[in-house]
């Protein structure tokens, strides 16, 4: 069934169809106008309703823009699509499956794509906290994302030439890869096993910590203080870490180190090799340097 520059106003206005082609198309008011749908094409459609695709099949969509008050717009769905569009309502995606999102712009991305497993994001750029929590088997390419509490306990994921702004990322998180990408925010990975970064620039105030296995190559640790305490660590890092403290165990290697922080009262630090040439300050006390 194809629907081309039509307004629809009515509750539930497309429930239950099937093979549906909608272009250039209004969804004005009622809610759910394309719940239950199977096998959907949208292009250049606005939607200003609330929960617009909910349990759906098979959807692709194109140029098309979810409005504030689309509310909660992709909860429950498969095998959905969608690229050239923007998404100004909060907690979409939703408990789906089979996600691919291209060029998207998220301004308010408060809990948005949460709990949702085999996802891939291309030239995303996003606004809000607590994004991407608990989903599974995530592909990242060109994320621009801004907001707090990312990608909290979520595992197999991928990111790749990313911005993040954001503080508590990748908490209780497993396998998590990330390469050639910027990350600030406070209290980075805690939490986390298998965390390994490579080619990446990091800013965070006791990041990296409690960790279980942490692997990093050729980093930038950049104003990062008190970092790896009780992580399992491999580390080889360019440049200077502001301070380290009390790792647990494994290997760091840097080019400078200000502080070194180690209580023997608390870790064995026989178990960390630390390698470095310049090491400014050894001490046993982390005060002042909070």
């Amino acid at each position: 069934m194809e629907y081309r520059d039509t307004k629809f106003t009515m509750e539930r206005a497309l429930f239950g169809s099937t093979d549906l082609k909608i272009n250039g198309c209004v969804f004005e008011t009622g809610e759910s106008p394309v719940k239950e749908c199977r096998h959907v094409t949208a292009d250049e459609c606005l939607f200003r309703n609330k929960y617009p695709f909910w349990y759906c099949e098979d959807v692709d969509l194109a140029r098309v823009t979810f409005f504030e008050t689309a509310r909660a717009g992709v909860w429950y769905t498969n095998r959905f699509s969608m690229r050239d569009s923007i998404i100004e309502a909060p907690k979409t995606f939703r408990r789906c499956s089979g996600l691919s999102l291209s060029n998207i712009l998220l301004p308010n991305a408060l809990e948005t794509l949460w709990n949702c497993s085999d996802v891939t994001l291309t030239d995303v750029q996003a606004n809000g906290p607590y994004f991407a929590m608990g989903c599974r088997n995530v592909r990242v390419s060109g994320l621009n994302l801004t907001g707090d509490y990312s990608f909290d306990g979520a595992a197999d994921l991928t990111i790749t030439d990313s911005r993040l702004a954001s503080k508590d990322a990748f908490w209780n998180t497993e396998n998590v890869t990330v390469k050639d990408s910027f990350i600030t925010g406070e209290y980075l990975g805690w939490n986390a096993k298998n965390l390994t970064l490579v080619g990446c620039t990091i800013e965070s105030l006791q990041g990296l910590c409690y960790i279980d296995r942490l692997v990093m190559k050729d980093c930038r640790l950049i104003n990062t203080t008190l970092a790896f305490e009780y992580s399992e660590v491999e580390a080889d890092i360019r440049g200077t870490v502001e301070s380290v403290f009390n790792p647990k165990s494994g290997s760091i290697r840097a080019d400078r180190i200000r502080h070194l922080v180690i209580q023997k009262d608390r870790i064995r630090p026989e178990l960390t090799k630390i390698v470095c040439g310049d090491i400014e300050e050894t001490t046993n006390s982390p005060e002042g340097l909070w």
